[in-house]
């Protein structure tokens, strides 16, 4: 199943996206709908208010989640070929819920940084309390699995050793357009990110290091889990300040996020505080 939050001239509904049209699963959106004991079953019979593809207004999948849990060094193939060894232990750090913003909305340049840089990502969404986990228990815990962009202004990000100011700014961080749910056993495949048309990171999501189960149950060894919090797992080599010269978003960059099996985030960069 396909389910997402959209945005209507009522407020935010949850809806099971189809292939004709999303149908209304009575809920003000996805966390609502999470926190509910039978929540598959209950999105799966739900025959509700229809809602036109066309006129599809995606929220974040879920707009306030209690946690949004941010992974670093994720990637095998991307580690190895910086010369560093696997890591034994997720790097974690954390993001705020007004941070995110919808699959089509504009993201949010700050006005205090030139070195705003794209990380695209696979997301996971939780579907169950956890708490010590093990590895089948985190398994199920897993909803699914949603399309996220890190943006991160690398510039805040190294005036300390903690990155949690470069990674949260206000209104920048795409996740959607839905979440694809896990019932059907099926895994996400290629990850990747173009930036005015140009490809500039490329992956397969099989290369994680930490694959979701693993981050579900180490982070609920943490501290619990709950329905809606959202993981996003990494991302691979590719990124603009990595590159020479590096090279940062502007006014007007168009950022496209794609995951194989999953979905498209398409996003249109605008500068703080711009009328347009």
């Amino acid at each position: 199943m396909r389910l997402a939050t959209i945005r209507t001239p009522e407020g935010t509904r949850a809806v099971r996206v189809e292939d004709e049209d999303a149908v209304d699963l009575g809920h003000p959106d996805l966390g609502a709908l999470l926190r509910r004991p039978d929540w598959r079953a209950e999105a799966a019979a739900a025959d509700g208010a229809r809602h036109d593809l066309a006129t599809l207004d995606y929220a974040p999948v879920v707009p306030f989640p209690e946690k949004i849990v941010c992974v670093g060094l994720n990637y095998r193939a991307h580690i190895l070929e910086m010369g560093r060894e696997l890591p034994d232990v997720p790097t974690l750090f954390a993001k705020y819920a007004r941070s995110l913003i919808g699959a089509y909305d504009p993201i949010t340049l700050p006005a205090g940084s030139e070195q705003v840089d794209w990380e695209a990502e696979l997301g996971v969404v939780v579907g169950a309390e956890v708490r010590h986990a093990t590895r089948e228990q985190a398994a199920a815990a897993v909803a699914g699995y949603t399309v996220v962009n890190d943006i991160t202004a690398r510039d805040f990000q190294y005036r300390t050793l903690q990155w949690l100011q470069g990674k949260t700014f206000e209104a920048s961080t795409p996740v959607g357009p839905w979440l694809v749910t896990t019932e059907d056993g099926s895994a996400p495949g290629e990850l990747s990110c173009t930036v005015d048309g140009e490809l500039v990171q490329k992956a397969d999501t099989g290369d994680l290091v930490f694959d979701a189960a693993a981050l579900v149950a180490y982070v609920s060894s943490i501290i619990t889990l709950a329905p809606g919090d959202l993981i996003a797992t990494g991302t691979p080599g590719g990124v603009g300040h990595a590159r020479k010269p590096p090279r940062y978003l502007g006014a007007g960059s168009e950022v496209v996020t794609r995951v194989e099996g999953v979905g498209e985030c398409r996003n249109t960069c605008r500068i703080e505080g711009a009328t347009a």
